[in-house]
């Protein structure tokens, strides 16, 4: 990340995140829906922010089909980035082909995920397994600097907008 990507990320840090959503929220939905990776500081509260942006890109782009499931699993995978990868900044990115959509978090860590067995009853150990259960498919790709971590959704052209 530049210098000048950096002093926008500090100052994406020290912001509430109702201020953050009030300044920025649009511009993220418009990002997103530009293919466009959109920024994040690694913090929990987020994953909120994130999943309504994700929300409203799909509205935006019309596709109407799949916008709880894309918001539930970017949220898996945001969060999962949070609670294991120990960055400052997270990277959100949508992408749309023929037949598919797809959502990539990247993340500075090269630690690729890894299915745990979840606890009964417990909070924690779930998230991957939702996302093996909702997409069509899933992964993780090795970056120069850290990792990318994915799903796909399996769509009708029409659906893409």
């Amino acid at each position: 990340m530049s210098r000048g990507g950096s002093l926008v990320l500090e100052s994406l840090e020290q912001l509430p995140l109702e201020e953050l959503e009030r300044l920025h929220f649009d511009r993220f939905c418009a990002q997103l829906a530009a293919e466009e990776e959109i920024f994040l500081p690694s913090r929990a509260e987020l994953v909120a922010l994130a999943r309504r942006v994700v929300k409203h890109a799909l509205r935006e782009l019309q596709f109407h089909v799949h916008v709880e499931a894309c918001a539930q699993l970017s949220g898996e995978l945001l969060a999962n980035a949070v609670r294991h990868a120990g960055g400052r900044t997270l990277g959100l990115r949508l992408t749309r082909a023929p037949g598919r959509l797809r959502f990539e978090v990247r993340d500075s860590s090269r630690a690729l995920p890894c299915r745990i067995v979840a606890e009964p009853g417990g909070e924690n150990g779930y998230g991957l397994a939702i996302v093996e259960a909702l997409s069509e498919r899933w992964g993780a790709d090795l970056l120069p600097r850290g990792k990318g971590v994915w799903f796909e959704l399996k769509v009708r052209e029409r659906q893409l907008g």
